[in-house]
């Protein structure tokens, strides 16, 4: 049986995947955390000095999702992290704090099936094409840019090479801003909308021709809880991070 505390329980995606442990044969749902509600603890450290839990799953939010993982590490309980707000350094501090602890951590931007295969293909198409770009596309409510989602792939791509910019930034005439943020050398444009959840677009091009990858979220946690469940479900014996639920879908290598 694998001891499950859920922080931000009362959450859009935090509140389905407790009910969604709560239902595991295999799982037990030992400790919630909530800022707003009484009913649960309302730290990550309250919650884990108060009960035995093996993973902490964090659905929080991006100001507080570093510290509420390294409350976990520091207690030595293993941490499936869901929001946003990471960057590549957080991850390796987080990864050092792991391996020295002996536990383990997997993050994925995106922990539905569709947006973990658009990494995998992503990686494979960044050897054959020259150059790409993101679009990161959201609600017009989320505060943080770009979304986990389209961060973790400008960074898996980046362990492939780096695209070709035939006219680098800082040469760009007029506004730089209009072409986006570099992150881990892609440009991401960031929309933020009415009417989008979460969606996602990588657009490849060399030549005369162009692929164009695309992840949408639907108007339901669904999709995310079923991906939750099997990383939670993957964690224990594991060490140090693994980054991206593609990490653990079918024959992917462990890293």
């Amino acid at each position: 049986m694998i001891r499950v505390c859920v922080a931000g329980i009362t959450g859009w995606t935090g509140g389905p995947v407790a009910e969604a442990v709560r239902s595991a044969d295999d799982l037990e749902l030992v400790a919630g955390v909530s800022r707003t509600d009484s009913a649960h603890f309302s730290s990550v450290a309250d919650a884990l000095d108060a009960v035995a839990a093996d993973v902490m799953v964090d659905y929080t939010h991006a100001s507080a999702v570093d510290a509420n993982v390294r409350a976990a590490l520091e207690r030595g309980v293993g941490v499936v992290v869901g929001s946003s707000g990471l960057g590549g350094e957080d991850y390796d501090a987080i990864d050092a704090l792991a391996r020295e602890r002996g536990i383990g951590v997997i993050a994925a931007g995106n922990f539905s099936v569709s947006a973990a295969l658009v990494l995998r293909f992503a990686t494979e198409a960044a050897r054959h094409f020259d150059a790409w770009e993101v679009i990161d596309y959201a609600s017009a409510g989320k505060q943080d840019a770009p979304s986990g989602t389209a961060r973790e792939l400008a960074e898996r791509l980046d362990t492939v090479r780096r695209p070709v910019v035939d006219v680098p930034i800082d040469d760009v005439l007029g506004a730089r801003e209009a072409r986006g943020a570099t992150v881990a050398g892609t440009q991401v444009h960031s929309l933020r909308l009415p009417g989008f959840v979460v969606s996602t677009e990588v657009v490849f091009a060399s030549g005369g021709e162009r692929l164009t990858l695309r992840h949408d979220a639907g108007p339901t946690p669904g999709p995310y809880v079923a991906g939750t469940l099997l990383a939670i479900r993957a964690l224990p014996g594991r060490i140090g991070l693994t980054r991206g639920l593609d990490r653990i879908l079918g024959d992917e290598p462990v890293a």
